[in-house]
């Protein structure tokens, strides 16, 4: 498959009263010190158009490409939705099929314990997997296929066109392929968008990314509103 570009278990450990203040003193000042850099960052963007910041991010900063990249798709429910029905969480989207060997199933393992790290913080995180296949992918497929991996994924799709126009928009391709069972699989490209609860910034993970910097990115892209 084409990529764009382990599952980790959290340490767990007892945290006496001034460690929790400590952590959460922390936790303020980065996300104080990331919002200030984005502003500056923006600003410097504006001024001149040519100096670069260092990303705090561990995904890249794909927002000057993205930032109004956007999709017009339905849920598993039918009910139609765009970017903008998720607006106030992190949105983590990709593009698959449920037909996929490999690539899918190890993504959604991985927003999975990605969600689990983040603890009370996953409320606030919406994974959206979007189909590429909507010949085979039906929406009663959908409903059952991400919340599989975790109860609040949910699965997304549309028409032909609209598919295209979802694709298109994030700079996904996919190519049928035939197979030995008679049937076809998709090679697809790979990596997983993650969008600030305000549409920018918008980072992209590439496939196989630790969950641990996975984490590290959303709880940064939430201290954005």
């Amino acid at each position: 498959m084409w990529l764009h570009n382990q599952n980790l278990s959290p340490q767990r450990h007892r945290d006496t009263e001034k460690d929790k203040v400590n952590d959460w003193s922390g936790y303020a000042f980065l996300c104080v010190s990331v919002s200030l850099w984005w502003i500056l960052f923006s600003s410097v963007l504006t001024g001149c158009g040519e100096h670069k910041l260092p990303s705090p991010f561990k995904a890249s900063d794909v927002s000057a490409q993205y930032a109004k990249a956007d999709f017009q798709l339905h849920e598993a429910t039918g009910k139609p939705v765009s970017l903008a029905d998720y607006r106030g969480k992190v949105v983590a989207l990709f593009f698959g099929y449920t037909h996929c060997p490999q690539v899918c199933p190890t993504t959604l393992a991985d927003m999975a314990q990605v969600m689990r790290m983040l603890g009370k913080d996953a409320d606030r995180v919406q994974v959206l997997f979007v189909t590429l296949d909507p010949e085979r992918d039906t929406r009663a497929l959908l409903a059952q296929y991400p919340p599989a991996f975790f109860p609040t994924f949910k699965g997304l799709s549309g028409d032909s066109m609209a598919t295209a126009q979802a694709a298109q928009a994030f700079g996904v391709t996919w190519q049928k392929q035939p197979n030995k069972s008679g049937g076809y699989d998709l090679d697809h490209s790979a990596g997983t968008y993650l969008i600030a609860p305000g549409g920018k910034p918008v980072l992209l993970a590439p496939y196989g990314q630790r969950a641990e910097l996975l984490v590290q990115d959303i709880r940064l892209l939430l201290a954005f509103k």
